[in-house]
């Protein structure tokens, strides 16, 4: 796990620019840092030593450096594909599995990506060909971001590489700011500075006498689907998770775990403990507001597999955390940012490398959306004069309750996805829960929808709604989910608060074997009526507490804005009117009742984190993005 920037310049790459650029990125590799410069190229890299601690230094090149390699990440399966090319007469220097992508390419170009297993964004330069190429792994664990300037390319880890090396890419991207306001994220190719591209997950990046090209290299594929009894699938699955852990526990460090109290992480555990005799630490974090607190079960499961368990407190004061969340991220996010800071926070003092439980929603169904769709197709079914002069009458009596959970929201949210349809519809089961078209239209000035010029928020994720790689409701939805929101989202989140501390975090649920094998299984192994996750609970079962299983599902960052309350109420206060976006033109600035009501939302949300963004917690994050630009 490191991190690393650098660019191509047929005319002459600065060493101090690229030294400069690995600078800002100094947290994501606390253990050795290295800058390579030569015609055409230059890279700087920042280690964090995890596998081969005295010999992995990087960039590494193959046998008669031809050929430079750097790497973020780890490639599982680099054991046996160093015996296969050690056989075939390759030279190694290392026990880096850095090395062997240099040898890989050498054999294979770009299809060396077939062969690997593991979460990864590398770069490797052709000497011979004046060629680069930077790759990204199948779920975009890792970061990778390019630019262009010119004849000039940019790539590195994190934004704010690109950013000291050229920071006229500072503008807003106004399209991307549309799109997080509505959907909480912000899709690829897009980032919220103008000209700052993402490379999309599965995705690589070719650039070639100064000429970048893009293509996919990977789709996950729901067909055909697998003819197996659930009895046969419940073992398989057993196996399956049991072989992807065991292959994330690939280490020269202790490997420790995040133990949130869910069904995924627990189950992370207990492969762990099959794989390991050797004792091994949990990281959990709880909340002081009893009901949501996941301490006692993270405890449960912790004291089941006798790990030794680590717990911290996730309070209310964000405040101060607030610039160095900002600095990390980059871009806006929300408050899982900040439990996840505090959790690797607390476990980098006792490990380099944690495993946890990222994907497994995406994979087996456990968003309640999943089923709650298959309802708002039902209503659409009503007679539109019953919906229209009577439901919707009634539900514009109803008050507009602050948690996102409560009756009046969730007839309000069937209401509004039964006038639309297939993607769209799955697209604003997403949106309206943060962000309703009523409140976009209260919020953005003329201007600003000028400058969208017709731009639909929602379409990345009707796109991959709609792809041919699903074709069951079901799997439409998981399909746009690992595409867009995953990568996006939660996965983006645990990359820069665990790299915030030099903290290497693994996400098993994301190994693209056992994701292949789970986007294939029956539809009803997934989602039976309102039951979510149908198989992964039954081997849940088998391996986690009975009164873990008991509790209902909840965010990790739940309780978030109810404990927060006050702290909310202080940025509101302070941001809301006086922020950049007002000043520039993009958002109005609210009134008294708006901001009262954006304070009611806010504030007083216990059963829904992360949903005070639908009244401004957008804006929160975009302002303080731009309150703090020399943290950026």
């Amino acid at each position: 796990m490191c991190g690393f920037a650098g660019m191509v310049d047929a005319r002459r790459v600065d060493p101090e620019t690229v030294g400069a650029m690995a600078d800002a990125i100094a947290h994501r590799g606390p253990d050795d840092a290295t800058v390579h410069v030569e015609p055409g190229f230059g890279v700087g890299f920042r280690r964090l030593s995890i596998i081969d601690l005295a010999g992995g230094r990087q960039p590494i090149p193959n046998e008669d450096e031809s050929v430079w390699v750097v790497l973020n990440g780890e490639i599982y399966n680099y054991a046996e594909l160093r015996e296969r090319l050690i056989a075939a007469g390759h030279r190694f220097r290392t026990r880096s599995d850095t090395e062997v992508l240099a040898h890989l390419y050498e054999d294979r170009g770009a299809d060396l990506l077939a062969e690997l297993r593991g979460m990864f964004a590398f770069a490797i330069w052709d000497r011979r060909r004046r060629k680069l190429l930077i790759a990204r792994d199948h779920f975009g664990q890792k970061p990778m971001f390019w630019a262009q300037d010119g004849e000039r390319i940019y790539f590195a880890s994190e934004i704010k590489a690109i950013l000291a090396a050229a920071p006229r890419f500072r503008a807003v991207d106004a399209q991307a700011l549309d799109e997080y306001l509505t959907l909480r994220i912000i899709s690829e190719e897009r980032t919220m500075f103008a000209g700052v591209h993402k490379l999309p997950p599965a995705h690589l990046l070719e650039v070639t006498d100064g000429r970048p090209q893009v293509r996919r290299w990977w789709s996950l594929r729901y067909e055909p689907k697998q003819a197996l009894t659930e009895a046969d699938a419940l073992e398989r699955l057993d196996h399956e998770i049991k072989e992807a852990v065991r292959f994330h526990l690939v280490s020269d460090v202790p490997v420790g775990a995040f133990l949130s109290g869910g069904i995924d992480s627990g189950l992370v555990v207990a492969a762990m403990r099959a794989a390991t005799s050797e004792p091994f630490h949990t990281f959990s974090g709880g909340v002081p507001f009893g009901q949501f607190d996941e301490g006692p079960a993270a405890r449960a499961v912790a004291q089941r597999y006798g790990t030794t368990h680590h717990a911290c407190t996730i309070d209310g004061e964000l405040l101060g955390l607030l610039p160095t969340l900002v600095h990390h991220l980059d871009e806006p996010s929300d408050p899982l940012s900040a439990c996840m800071y505090r959790i690797s926070q607390l476990a980098r003092q006792h490990v380099k490398v944690t495993l946890g439980g990222d994907g497994g929603d995406e994979l087996f169904g456990g968003y309640d959306r999943y089923y709650g769709t298959a309802y708002a197709r039902y209503y659409a079914a009503l007679p539109k004069l019953v919906r229209h002069q009577v439901v919707r009458r009634l539900v514009d009596l109803m008050p507009d309750g602050f948690w996102y959970k409560s009756m009046s929201h969730r007839v309000r949210w069937l209401d509004e996805l039964a006038r639309v349809e297939d993607g769209r519809r799955y697209a604003r089961s997403l949106s309206y829960a943060y962000f309703t078209p009523t409140r976009r239209e209260q919020l953005y000035t003329d201007a600003f929808r000028s400058r969208l010029g017709g731009f639909d928020p929602e379409q990345a994720v009707i796109f991959w709604h709609d792809d041919g790689n699903a074709k069951q409701a079901l799997d439409r939805m998981l399909l746009a989910d690992s595409v867009v929101r995953l990568p996006n989202h939660s996965v983006m989140i645990l990359d820069r608060m665990s790299m915030a501390h030099g903290l290497e975090a693994r996400s098993p649920f994301l190994d693209h074997k056992l994701a292949e094998f789970a986007a294939t299984l029956p539809v009803q192994l997934k989602i039976r009526g309102r039951s979510r996750r149908w198989l992964q609970m039954r081997l849940a079962e088998r391996y986690i507490p009975p009164e873990v299983l008991r509790r209902p599902k909840q965010g990790f960052n739940s309780p978030l804005p109810y404990v927060m309350r006050r702290q909310f109420e202080a940025l509101f206060r302070a941001y809301l009117g006086e922020m950049r976006l007002v000043e520039a033109g993009y958002l109005r600035k609210p009134a008294p009742d708006r901001r009262r009501a954006a304070r009611r939302v806010a504030g007083s949300d216990p059963g829904g984190a992360g949903r005070y963004r639908a009244a401004g917690a957008g804006g929160y994050g975009v302002t303080t993005s731009m309150t703090f630009p020399r943290r950026v």
